[in-house]
């Protein structure tokens, strides 16, 4: 790394909004999610950094310049206003049956994010005593195509949950539904080892072999916004910045 570059351990020390993304050199660096639960790797601190100062808006702009696509599970939003990014592990259950969220949680490694695809009538799959268990599992939190219940308490656990909204009702701990396998929710595919970016924005999932490409573009991403507030606080309109009329 070139003199004047920030390297990753200064890079730890800097506060997000203070960070010249400018001066950070990523050319050497080639991201996998396995680093994300790797402290040893040269990969890990610098990844760290970029996601935790990096939005779910930011990486679907990411994923949009390298696939056209957006990465946005549609429906899904944050019920307790925690960020959650990580490795998924999927499972699939009706929603008469939340005792497939145990068994989900029970195979998930540590780092990893369930999501859970639930059908069937209204029910909440996930809840209080499961966020608390999941917590504790160090797992990295739940997104259920569902609902959850228990928000009283949701809203004061620091474990991250998204779900489609929320409900008082549940079924029973049957265990009858399926795990680690392909979801598919309208067009898009979510398989065992995606990634999965969540916050107040919405969720997005990147698949696995486009998450190196993707990081890389949440970063020039991130060099462009930055480079545009400097230019908005010199005084120069958005408008004029982005060529708008060109």
């Amino acid at each position: 790394m070139t003199k004047g570059k920030i390297s990753p351990k200064n890079l730890l020390k800097k506060s997000p909004k203070v960070i010249d993304l400018d001066d950070v050199d990523i050319t050497n660096y080639n991201f996998s999610i396995e680093d994300l639960n790797d402290k040893n790797s040269k990969n890990y601190a610098l990844l760290k950094k970029i996601l935790d100062s990096s939005s779910a808006c930011q990486l679907s702009d990411a994923y949009s310049s390298i696939s056209s696509r957006s990465g946005v599970i549609r429906g899904l939003k944050a019920m307790n206003n925690n960020k959650v990014y990580g490795k998924v592990f999927t499972a699939k259950t009706n929603t008469d049956d939340w005792g497939t969220s145990l068994m989900a949680m029970d195979n998930a490694e540590e780092g990893e994010v369930l999501f859970i695809y639930t059908y069937g009538r209204p029910a909440s799959v996930w809840g209080e005593l499961a966020s608390t268990c999941a917590s504790e599992k160090r797992i990295a939190g739940t997104i259920l195509y569902g609902y959850t219940r228990d928000m009283d308490a949701l809203l004061d656990l620091d474990y991250p949950v998204f779900a489609l909204d929320y409900l008082p009702n549940a079924g029973k701990a049957l265990g009858l539904g399926e795990i680690n396998i392909d979801l598919e929710i309208g067009e898009d595919i979510i398989k065992p080892g995606d990634f999965v970016f969540g916050d107040q924005n919405g969720v997005v999932v990147i698949p696995k072999e486009l998450f190196n490409e993707t990081i890389v573009a949440t970063f020039n991403v991130k060099v462009g916004e930055n480079h545009i507030i400097k230019e908005l606080k010199k005084g120069r309109l958005l408008s004029e910045i982005i060529d708008l009329n060109r």
